[in-house]
């Protein structure tokens, strides 16, 4: 993926990541109508949160609410831009991957296949094991 013709595909994908994960976090600030939302507002994404993280206690669950959301917003923002890519995109894979397992653990299997879950962590994985980040940050800062 790193030659010259494969430039777009790599861009196309951080994009395409990076677009996902953000569009998940409007969801959760409510941006979204509420036809295209699955949960439309923080407190309802805590509940969420709640269920799949229901052997930790309610507090720790708070927090990883927030902290999936923080992460949900830099790690995409990180990938658009390609700065640090490798590290947003292990970041990226590590967090979709312990969504996909809470999902499926709180919800059964199909609950994170539904949502590609396993694809995007799998695809951000992919994308962290290239050795040279087109249209990016990292391009133009290496030396």
């Amino acid at each position: 993926m790193t030659d010259q013709k494969n430039q777009f595909p790599q861009l196309f994908l951080r994009l395409a990541l990076a677009v996902t994960m953000l569009s998940a976090v409007a969801d959760r600030f409510g941006w979204w109508s509420k036809e295209n939302s699955s949960w439309g507002n923080m407190e309802s994404f805590k509940e969420y949160t709640r269920q799949l993280t229901f052997f930790l206690p309610e507090a720790l669950s708070t927090v990883s609410a927030y902290a999936a959301t923080f992460l949900e917003i830099l790690f995409p923002l990180m990938l658009i831009f390609g700065f640090k890519t490798k590290f947003a995109a292990y970041g990226s894979s590590a967090l979709l991957l312990i969504f996909a397992i809470s999902m499926t653990i709180a919800s059964g299997p199909k609950a994170p296949l539904n949502y590609s879950v396993w694809v995007g962590s799998a695809a951000t994985l992919l994308l962290a094991v290239q050795q040279h980040y087109s249209l990016s940050i990292d391009q133009l800062t290496k030396k």
